[in-house]
């Protein structure tokens, strides 16, 4: 399987949404990548449901809601609303989640879980065979353009072990301080998906950049 690449919205330039969205439709990306933070769980504010209900307008591709947000449970019916197709809460935001998860899917979305640098992933050994995903974080949520830590590819590397090991069929996904270096680094350790903001939109041909992650 060829990787799955999902450019992250939050680095693109919000003057011209739009014509962003229209240049992910047209390249070789797979998702758009959507960070909702409410200035609670994370140290930053993002899209609300307008912006995202205005980005799957235009969007051709799935949209991939990544939640670092308290309390996701009371707005999961909204992002489904909103046009969120893959829906990704934090493990570190979740009392009951397991319950979360069958709420996620009972609205008709994919349901991820995210896990921060500092959390295990053995956590999620007994919930892995109910999950479409598993979001790494490479980074510390809350900001883009961070400097990707390299501990992440031990713990994918960990994680698709437990995948395979309980049967489950999650997608591993890894999201901060992705370029073409550790990308290829984090596909090598049995990640599926990537996400990339500032190195694609920042770049001088964000859609040559995507076409570059999608050939690794």
């Amino acid at each position: 399987m060829s990787q799955i690449i999902s450019p992250s919205v939050l680095s693109c330039d919000f003057a011209n949404i739009q014509r962003d969205v229209e240049m992910i439709n047209n390249s070789t990306a797979d998702w758009f990548h959507v960070d909702v933070m409410d200035g609670v769980f994370v140290p930053n504010i993002s899209f609300g449901f307008p912006v995202i209900s205005a980005i799957k307008k235009h969007a051709t591709k799935p949209l991939d809601v990544h939640l670092m947000i308290a309390n996701p449970d009371q707005y999961i019916e909204a992002f489904k609303k909103a046009g969120a197709d893959w829906l990704t809460v934090h493990y570190e935001a979740c009392t009951h989640l397991h319950r979360t998860i069958q709420v996620i899917k009972a609205n008709g979305m994919k349901a991820g879980v995210a896990l921060n640098p500092h959390t295990s992933v053995e956590v999620l050994e007994d919930i892995l065979p109910e999950l479409d995903l598993v979001l790494i974080m490479s980074v510390n949520p809350g900001f883009g353009g961070q400097k990707f830590i390299p501990h992440a590819l031990k713990r994918v590397a960990r994680l698709k072990e437990l995948i395979n090991k309980t049967g489950s069929s999650a997608l591993i996904e890894v999201d901060g301080g992705v370029n073409l270096e550790t990308g290829k680094q984090l596909l090598e350790a049995g990640a599926d998906a990537l996400v990339a903001g500032s190195f694609v939109f920042n770049s001088p041909d964000p859609t040559q950049t995507i076409q570059d992650l999608k050939a690794l």
